[in-house]
């Protein structure tokens, strides 16, 4: 067997076209356009790099994009008052604090800071609470992204078995909470497992994300099963740098029905769903219609 490839890079433009025709729709019918404000603190590189690639994305969909870079030694107080005052703004419908933060700020109180009709990384305790309990919320991009995938490929999700490796607020735990809204049978299991092995071999659906390189190797994936790895890992190969996931593609591809590759698989959706959370968060402020098929 050969699996499918899912093609997160083109699935991914999709998502980004559909959110630049609703964003034209907005500007044509409403007079409105959706901002993103993204907050860097510090000079993390990586970091560098995703805002950058945020900012050109927001601008290419039609949304305005709003950048605030702060000295890595900006105190906490000044952090806290400046996402009081994106909060305020009715030209800001999404804020998204760039992670991680220099370790003198509290992650936890900066992220609460945010009005949670505005995170549209979906990190806010009121939003995990909404989601915990099958209520309308902003949903982290990356299990978003994951489930769009899942529901194309599939259609429905309903009956199927689900493991999900990684206990993570930011993919794990959400990504379960994701597939039991949509009647899956999950299991969430780590790197503590008793026989992990055995019991991701009984997935239908098997999601990934412990952050091991090629930790789940075909021997874990059930003939037929469909395999979304959320990992991304920096290792050296034959002297080379090289980006793998937390599955060992060649053998895995070998026994799944359909599989997600490092780098193109989960990786480009992320952004995208960033998008289409800061569409949704503009039209649940103003009172109109969220677009379908862009949120859970």
């Amino acid at each position: 067997m050969t699996a499918k490839v899912i093609d997160g890079k083109a699935f991914a433009a999709g998502v980004r076209a559909q959110v630049a025709a609703e964003v034209a729709k907005l500007k044509a019918n409403n007079g409105i356009v959706p901002g993103l404000a993204v907050v860097l603190v510090g000079e993390d590189p990586a970091s560098k790099v995703y805002v950058k690639n945020k900012h050109a994305s927001t601008i290419e969909v039609g949304m305005n994009s709003f950048e605030h870079r702060l000295d890595a030694d900006t105190s906490e107080a000044h952090l806290l008052a400046l996402i009081a005052q994106l909060n305020a703004d009715p030209t800001v419908h999404g804020i998204l604090v760039q992670l991680p933060l220099p370790a003198h700020l509290n992650s936890d109180l900066v992220i609460n800071a945010i009005d949670p009709a505005k995170d549209v990384d979906g990190f806010h305790i009121s939003n995990v609470g909404l989601l915990g309990t099958g209520q309308k919320s902003m949903v982290p991009c990356t299990p978003l992204g994951c489930l769009m995938m899942l529901r194309d490929h599939h259609g429905k999700l309903a009956g199927m078995n689900a493991v999900v490796v990684g206990r993570s607020n930011i993919v794990g735990k959400p990504m379960a909470q994701l597939l039991l809204g949509d009647s899956c049978t999950v299991t969430i299991a780590h790197s503590r497992t008793k026989d992990l092995e055995a019991v991701c071999r009984g997935a239908d659906i098997l999601v990934a994300a412990v952050g091991r390189p090629e930790m789940i190797t075909g021997a874990y994936v059930k003939p037929g099963a469909t395999v979304i790895d959320v990992g991304i890992n920096r290792i050296e190969r034959d002297g080379k740098a090289k980006l793998v996931g937390d599955v060992h593609y060649e053998s895995a591809a070998a026994v799944a029905g359909a599989i997600t590759p490092v780098p193109g698989g989960v990786g480009p959706m992320t952004i995208a769903c960033l998008l289409a959370n800061t569409l949704t968060a503009c039209c649940r402020a103003n009172g109109l219609a969220e677009p379908k098929g862009l949120t859970a």
